[in-house]
């Protein structure tokens, strides 16, 4: 469903901030198929994911999403075809519109416009039916307006928008860090039953190494702009936090230093 082929970039090029952030990524996902990445700050994931959605332009390489070259597509194009939820709870969600128009403006993502009623009797139908199996009441709420969700509920809708048009490709960019553990925990079981239920080629980025090998079949570690750990199958099922920090400093000749991923064990 993705294939990713000797994808670089870099940052200011030519100046003295110069950083290259991805160099020579070669990455291949099935379809269904739900990978973590992790790795410290200035690994490349965020960007990684950048690259993939359109948001960074690459330097070289290709990026093919269900064998369609979308390397050179631009963001609002990609999107059609990706769905994304950020870190950021506010993001991803328009505050002062309600449930019901946010996920109408995520279901109409892709499709013609046309001069229509906003939100038709099915749409809403299907809106509550979706919305009721998030196990959050939000199916009765769906006149009141975003801002008043709190931050757990509101990651759980924007997962739900991310998802309804059920993209090729949903990438999730560290998107519980931000919520307290228990919400969290929740959010990410959600994550996976609209993963499994809908077979979503998925990637998701965490700095919970837990998280990266407890969720999703498959765990990549970045370092520098490099895959230099790939995980999946019985190595992974056997594998450990602990000794996934020897791999770590085994593979890339450094001690793991970010606090994020230390206390997040």
């Amino acid at each position: 469903m993705l294939k990713i082929e000797a994808v670089s970039k870099t940052f200011a090029k030519g100046s003295i901030n110069e950083r290259r952030a991805l160099d020579n990524i070669n990455l291949s996902l099935d379809k269904g198929e739900f990978v973590t990445i992790i790795g410290g700050n200035g690994a490349g994931k965020s960007t990684l994911l950048n690259c993939i959605a359109g948001v960074h332009e690459i330097d070289q390489g290709r990026i093919w999403l269900d064998n369609v070259d979308i390397s050179f597509y631009p963001e609002y194009k990609r999107s059609r075809y990706i769905g994304r939820v950020f870190q950021d709870p506010m993001l991803g969600t328009a505050f002062d519109m309600t449930i019901e128009e946010n996920l109408a403006m995520a279901y109409a993502r892709g499709k013609p416009r046309g001069l229509r009623p906003g939100i038709n009797k099915r749409e809403i139908r299907l809106f509550r039916e979706r919305l009721a199996l998030l196990g959050l009441g939000l199916e009765d709420r769906m006149k009141q307006k975003v801002g008043l969700l709190s931050g757990g509920q509101r990651q759980a809708l924007t997962l739900l928008m991310a998802t309804i048009t059920e993209p090729k490709l949903l990438l999730l960019d560290e998107h519980t860090a931000a919520l307290d553990p228990s919400i969290a925990k929740k959010v990410l079981q959600l994550t996976r039953e609209i993963v499994a239920e809908h077979q979503l080629c998925t990637i998701m980025v965490t700095h919970n190494m837990k998280a990266a090998l407890e969720y999703g079949m498959r765990t990549i570690m970045m370092h520098e702009g490099r895959i230099i750990l790939d995980l999946e199958g019985k190595e992974r099922e056997a594998m450990t936090v602990e000794r996934l920090i020897e791999q770590f400093e085994n593979r890339s000749g450094v001690e793991l230093d970010s606090d994020r991923l230390l206390l997040s064990q």
